[in-house]
Order: structure tokens, then sequence, then C-alpha cells
């Protein structure tokens, strides 16, 4: 009984003075370790001899010197050691002086710009507190001196010369790939490229990719045909880019399935059409066929065309239905081709004309 009334009065005493805490909170405890804060600033050569910040000052201008010759020799070397169809000496010759000519560019102005921060710039700590996404307006004025200060501090503005040597070798460095991004252009007018394909009047239409002719009593309802021109695999040289350009599928619908715009009542044959395989968007293969729906879908940004609308668009990116290839039997049986498409396959392009 004592040992109870002993525990009540300890219950009231804590009732009195407050909830106990729970031995779960975290508590701060008194004699915690004050912080220390950062270590002084020690001044490095360049703080306290002119001559030697001076002197640091033309070794990075140097390094931006040695960045514009890089970026220059590339392209130099580009045309001097020009890729040669066949002659593998030449591509590691081209190769070799190229990358090591880009290489010293971009490590030049890398070392120039890190060497600038570490031997001109302050290299003071600095703290940034957790704040709002819009601070006070002295936190807005205090950050706008801050920004003052660091332009002084590095001399961007004063050292005309070291800045003006990097912004020349920031603008030069791209100059080599621009380069050779435009030399993979084809030299002929790009336009007409775009627009034709292989196909043409009579020519068949071929599996791919073993180039076997298709017969229409082979095209079966609701099957589908990856189909390539006739001849493709033939091509001496360009046959990847034909293939992209010319390539199809093949498929049977109910006739009555289809709706036909006038003018296209020809186009096809007892229900079997033939699409292009290149989707409008960015001119990934559309090879997905839902026989039960009679979409098409491309894995890349998943775009659908309705084959029974003349694959019109119904869902994803592509803004531009699937261009239809006239097909017609021969006397043999076999699919061919009435003309090239009508309009250019593939994603849009600036000098497009429907």
């Amino acid at each position: 009984m004592t040992e109870q009334h002993e525990h009540a009065a300890i219950s009231d005493g804590a009732h009195q003075d407050g909830p106990t805490p729970s031995s779960g909170i975290a508590v701060i405890a008194k004699d915690a370790v004050p912080n220390p804060g950062f270590p002084p600033e020690r001044p490095r050569v360049t703080d306290l001899d002119p001559k030697a910040e001076k002197a640091q000052e033309r070794r990075i201008i140097a390094l931006f010197f040695v960045s514009i010759i890089g970026s220059i020799a590339a392209i130099v070397l580009y045309i001097v050691f020009p890729i040669i169809p066949g002659d593998m000496h030449s591509v590691r010759n081209n190769t070799m002086f190229v990358g090591a000519a880009i290489a010293l560019a971009l490590l030049a102005v890398g070392v120039g710009v890190v060497h600038w921060s570490k031997a001109l710039m302050h290299g003071h700590d600095l703290v940034e507190e957790r704040h709002e996404t819009r601070g006070s307006e002295p936190t807005r004025q205090r950050a706008a001196e801050i920004f003052t200060e660091a332009n002084e501090e590095s001399g961007f503005t004063r050292r005309r010369l070291l800045r003006n040597t990097l912004i020349t070798a920031a603008v030069v460095s791209p100059l080599p790939g621009v380069v050779l991004l435009r030399d993979l252009a084809p030299m002929a007018d790009p336009v007409p490229l775009l627009k034709h394909t292989m196909w043409e009047k009579g020519m068949r239409l071929t599996r791919d990719p073993s180039g076997t002719p298709i017969r229409a009593a082979d095209v079966t309802l609701g099957s589908a045909f990856h189909v390539i021109p006739e001849g493709l695999n033939e091509l001496p040289h360009g046959k990847l880019e034909e293939k992209a350009k010319a390539a199809v599928l093949l498929m049977r619908l109910k006739p009555e399935d289809l709706h036909i715009t006038p003018g296209r009542e020809t186009w096809s044959f007892d229900g079997i059409v033939a699409y292009s395989k290149i989707c409008t968007h960015v001119g990934c293969p559309v090879a997905l066929y839902e026989q039960q729906t009679h979409h098409l879908l491309c894995p890349c940004h998943q775009s659908q065309f309705d084959i029974t609308h003349e694959a019109r668009v119904i869902f994803g990116p592509a803004k531009r239905a699937l261009p239809q290839l006239p097909i017609a039997v021969d006397e043999e049986g076999y699919l061919v081709a009435q003309s090239d498409f009508t309009e250019p396959v593939g994603p849009s392009f600036w000098e497009r004309v429907l």
C-alpha cells in the first residue's frame, strides 16, 4: 500500500509540473559542442603577390589560346585527312588526328577555367541557408550584392583579355562538331531525296528481308507483311538509305471495312492495302499491327494509325497519316506498285510540300 501511495504521489506531481517527455523524443543536450565555424582563410601567393597573380593570368590566357588553336586544327585536319570510302587507313588517320585536336581544345578550356577558379578567384567557404522560393527584399538585395562581389572577385569584367579568350575558346570549340555533322549530309539537294523513294510503276512488292515476290493470294485476311521494293537487295550501295524510305507494311482487311476517299478507289486490291512503314512523327518503324482493331502502333512514341480510315492518326504525337502506296496485281498474280508515294514519307521537314 505504501508503494502504491508513493507512486500516486509521483504521478500527481508529474501532472502538476507538466507531462513527462517520452524516452523516444530527441532532446538537445545542454552541453552540445558549439559550431566551430569555418577555419580562417589562408591567402594564396596570388593574393599576396601581384606579379604571381599576373603570371597565373598569362598561363590561363595561354590555355584558352591553346583551346582555340585545337578547335581550328580539328577543322583543318578533318579536311587534310579526309575519309576515303573503303580505305580503313584514312579512317584511322581522320579519327586519330581530329579526335586528338578536339580533345586538346576541350581539355585546354576545361583546365583553364578550373585553374582560373583556383588561382585567381577567392577561395573562402560559403554556407547557403535553406529558404523559401522567394526571399525577403533584404535577402534579394544581398543576393544581388553577392553576384556583384563575385564578379569583382573573379575579375571577369576587369580582366578583359582573360574574359575575351575564354569567350572565344567557348565559341570556337563547337565549330569542329558543326563541320563534322554538316559533312554527313548528302552533297546533292536533300529535298528530292526525301520526296522520292525507290518505288516505281510495275515494281513488285517483295518480302523483307528475303526479297521474295508476294502474290495477292498469299495475303490472307488479318495478315501483315513487311515489304521492300523488288531489287533492293541487289543494290551495290545505298541499300539501307533506300530501305529507310521505301519500307512498307502490307495488310488485308475486309473490303467493306475500308473507308476510301474519292480518288483512291484503285489504290488497293480486294482489301489489300500498303502503307509506309516510316512514322510521320520522327521516322521510327511502325511495325506493330493489331488485327482486331486494324490499328498500327509506333513503338517509339505510341502514335496509332487507323488502317480502316487510310492510316489516319488516332493517338499520339504524329500529325499526319501514313502515306499510302498505290498497288495493283500483274498478269502473274503478284502485287506491284502503281507508282511511287504521292507525298513525302517520314517526318515533316522545312521544304516539304504536300
